[in-house]
């Protein structure tokens, strides 16, 4: 009992840990394009992602009720064995989670913890303790289609908004009004966060408890203590802030301007809201991501640099494996040596974390320096420094030469006419000469 029970408090203390990663691993979903467009400052945009993500993931419990008792069937594996193939789960999921932050890559923190959960019970039980209906309804489609549908909500969102304000086209930035807007959609962003990704943790710190009889199977809505626990750390998580990938979001995808920031952050939180209440734990990094390309796109001039989105691409089918196999190993530790197998791949997780943020410390990225250089990766979207014009952008070039033309030949007449009353003046005001022989021919 005692084992188990010690067993139990590690799958707490790693899953509240991967929450605590989820947490600055996400921050730029919701506030990058704002701290990019100058509609946020950066400390102040962390600080209001926090508390919105404290607020949301006391918003619902769907999304934990799909992982506690959805993907993994508890009935089906020993209640001896479930906690310690969590624990291996947790460490696919963090070792994938910090690896990505330090890449400053954009990826799922949603998908990581699924990889590493169900990569760990394929070696430590089987297939048979997977629904894989389940897998692929609520977690493999969201992941190809919500990206896709936030990219074409944001699109349109983005055209819409150059099209409301065209007025302005004759301005370089006459669009900072937007910036305003940011902050009410960037907020909406960061509560849906709460609202889908604190969710994940609740739905295996519940998951482990019941397994080992702390809590009916018959109720998979998590406990109050494990809603303020989970809540609490993530939003102490979003607060550290995850400036690498704010840099690529904000600055790495595309050159983010107020009106696209709006239309990104409205097309993000739709989305994740949506998916909130229908129970589908989605990436928010894709949908963000997705939604920062959509807008890049909606802007007139943009091109894609479709290589580079391809490798942010293939980071994200990259997740569920790579995860999912340093959770399969975890889990063979487990199961070659049994207890001391879960010691061996608890000092493993902790060298692998500490390793990776020393790493880290070789080139921090902090809220003075995040946005003052393009990510590595590149941007997917380029926008060109000169676009061609509208067709009212045209139209108003057409408008404004005619006008010149006619005032160019009004002033001609008029000074021909100036000119011509000028001679007269002259000639009416010369004296006449006499001839020399009185005037005789």
């Amino acid at each position: 009992m005692e084992t188990a029970t010690l067993i139990i408090v590690l799958v707490i203390a790693l899953a509240l840990f991967f929450d605590f990663t989820n947490g600055f691993h996400d921050t730029a979903n919701a506030m990058a394009t704002p701290i990019a467009t100058g509609a946020l400052k950066p400390k102040t945009a962390v600080l209001l992602a926090a508390i919105l993500n404290l607020i949301g993931a006391f918003l619902s419990t769907e999304v934990a009720k799909t992982i506690s008792g959805g993907m993994i069937r508890e009935e089906e594996i020993s209640a001896t064995v479930f906690p310690a193939i969590i624990f291996a789960g947790l460490i696919g999921a963090i070792t994938w989670n910090m690896l990505t932050w330090l890449l400053g890559l954009p990826s799922s923190s949603s998908h990581a913890l699924f990889g590493g959960l169900l990569g760990a019970t394929l070696v430590g039980v089987g297939a048979m303790a997977i629904d894989f209906g389940v897998v692929m309804s609520k977690v493999i489609l969201p992941a190809l289609i919500a990206p896709v549908t936030a990219g074409v909500i944001a699109f349109t969102a983005t055209k819409l908004a150059y099209v409301v304000t065209r007025r302005y086209d004759a301005k370089p930035d006459g669009r900072s009004g937007f910036r305003f807007g940011q902050i009410f959609t960037s907020s909406l962003v960061a509560l849906a966060h709460g609202t889908n990704d604190a969710q994940k943790t609740m739905g295996v710190i519940t998951l482990a408890l019941i397994t080992v009889g702390w809590q009916s199977a018959e109720h998979h809505e998590p406990q109050t203590w494990v809603i303020f626990a989970c809540a609490i750390t993530i939003a102490l998580g979003t607060y550290m802030g995850g400036w690498r990938i704010i840099r690529t979001l904000g600055k790495g995808l595309t050159e983010v301007k107020p009106a696209q920031g709006f239309a990104a952050e409205s097309s993000t939180a739709s989305t994740i809201l949506a998916s909130s209440a229908l129970g589908f734990a989605l990436s928010t990094t894709q949908v963000a991501s997705g939604s920062v390309i959509g807008s890049g796109l909606g802007r007139r001039g943009s091109q894609v640099r479709w290589r580079t989105a391809g490798r942010i691409m293939i980071g994200w089918v990259l997740t569920l494996p790579a995860a999912g196999a340093v959770g399969a190993l975890a889990a063979l530790i487990v199961v070659w040596l049994g207890f001391w197998g879960i010691m061996i791949d608890a000092v493993l997780a902790v060298v692998i974390i500490l390793g990776l943020f020393l790493r880290s410390r070789r080139n921090a990225v902090h809220a003075g320096n995040a946005m003052s250089e393009v990510a590595e990766s590149g941007r997917a979207v380029k926008v060109k420094r000169n676009p061609p014009p509208t067709r009212r952008q045209r139209a108003m070039a057409r408008e404004e030469a005619r006008r010149k033309a006619a005032d160019d030949a009004a002033a001609k007449k008029k000074a021909a006419k100036e000119a011509k009353e000028a001679a007269r003046a002259a000639d009416a005001t010369r004296t006449p000469t006499t001839p020399k022989d009185g005037g005789r021919p």
